[in-house]
């Protein structure tokens, strides 16, 4: 399993980078590989990605979120992918985002891209992109500010083994 782990501040309070980022159906604005994320319900979410020079779809169910503090989230079909997202005050209003994704590299591409830091960038370049977005635009697109527990989850944690491994 790789990761990629990157974070940055953004110059917006934490409770407004929170509810921007409770917004997936906005990531294809700011994250390049995203062609599109559909909200199935509290939990769960599809995605369609261009990753590698590959098309790609699959569920993800979101694992834990607190608000203000983290979401965690696990692929439960397709690629196995995982990750993790906190949010911490830098001061009245700034916050930092720290994004941490766990994948399963597929074929020859895909593991030459992570062994050359591809994934990294990327990430890297999706947080620019976000903070840009919010900074910008000077109120998030919306918000949601329920709340999921572990417990809830079927297998009620979010580390394990396969598809259960998360960050």
């Amino acid at each position: 399993m790789a990761r990629a782990s990157k974070e940055i501040v953004v110059d917006a309070p934490l409770r407004a980078v929170y509810n921007q980022w409770t917004q997936f159906e906005e990531y294809p604005r700011f994250m390049d590989a995203v062609q599109e994320v559909r909200q199935l319900d509290d939990r769960r979410l599809h995605w369609k990605a261009a990753i590698g020079g590959r098309d790609l779809e699959w569920d993800a169910e979101i694992r834990e979120q607190v608000p203000d503090q983290r979401i965690i989230w696990r692929s439960i079909d397709g690629d196995t992918n995982a990750g993790q997202v906190t949010f911490r005050p830098e001061g009245v209003d700034r916050t930092c985002v720290a994004l941490e994704i766990s994948y399963d590299p597929q074929g020859f591409v895909e593991n030459v891209g992570d062994a050359l830091g591809f994934v990294e960038r990327e990430v890297q370049g999706d947080l620019e992109r976000f903070k840009t977005f919010i900074e910008e635009r000077g109120v998030e697109t919306g918000g949601w500010r329920g709340e999921i527990s572990n417990a809830d989850a079927p297998g009620g944690h979010t580390q394990g083994t396969s598809k259960d491994q998360a960050i």
